[in-house]
């Protein structure tokens, strides 16, 4: 299976080089780094790393920086597609664990810290919680870690995360993927803490993502056209 390994990043410079380095040690899967206009020097340092990367001209965000990897995707003739992070918290040791689970016939897989380990009981904890119930509730299906970014998707989806507008790469989509009868799966992994630089999720960004997530499962999935 032809997979390409999608890298969005924005202001990485501290931590691109160890994502492509474990890339490459670890599975032999094309890449491609989306340099979402970082204003540090991730870009050059792509360029003198001589890895495969395309500049944005403009901080699009990332829902524009992943339909952009699935642009690339669906002209090359790739397979799947994964969304692995450029901080440093995804683990590429497990890319071929996951495209063997997606092989079986699903249009999605997840890379979940919970399929086999206990989600902990801490404050960061209660909003992927949350909406793990809500999507149970709402499409009868169970996901263990919604809000995981390591996500990798069937050359079945891609038509339309290219081409269609609205697929920002969150869990409300999973809820839409679900309702459209689109098949979901869940891999154990593992994943680091950032070494380097600071999320963009800090306590009041993460109330109102939660918040947003929570108002568009419940009511805006349920009611979009299919």
């Amino acid at each position: 299976m032809k997979t390409l390994i999608l890298v969005p990043a924005y202001n990485e410079a501290e931590n691109i080089k160890k994502t492509i380095r474990d890339i490459k040690k670890n599975t032999s899967n094309d890449y491609v780094i989306i340099d979402d206009c970082s204003k540090d020097d991730t870009y050059s340092i792509c360029k003198e790393e001589g890895f495969n990367v395309i500049h944005l001209p403009i901080n699009y965000g990332l829902t524009s920086a992943v339909q952009i990897g699935f642009k690339y995707a669906l002209e090359n003739g790739y397979d799947a597609m994964i969304q692995f992070d450029g901080d440093g918290q995804h683990m590429a040791s497990y890319i071929d664990t996951m495209a063997e689970e997606l092989s079986k016939g699903y249009d999605i897989v997840i890379g979940s810290r919970f399929v086999n380990e206990k989600k902990p009981f801490s404050a960061r904890m209660i909003g992927s919680r949350l909406i793990s119930f809500l999507i149970r509730i709402t499409t009868g299906e169970k996901i263990n870690d919604p809000t995981s970014g390591m996500r990798m998707f069937s050359k079945t989806v891609f038509d339309e995360f290219a081409n269609q507008r609205n697929y920002p790469p969150e869990p409300d989509m999973l809820v839409y993927m679900i309702k459209k009868g689109k098949k979901i799966s869940e891999v154990q992994v593992e994943m680091r803490d950032r070494e380097f630089g600071e999320s963009y999720l800090n306590p009041i960004r993460s109330l109102k993502y939660m918040l947003e997530m929570c108002i568009s499962i419940i009511f805006i999935q349920s009611f979009r056209k299919r």
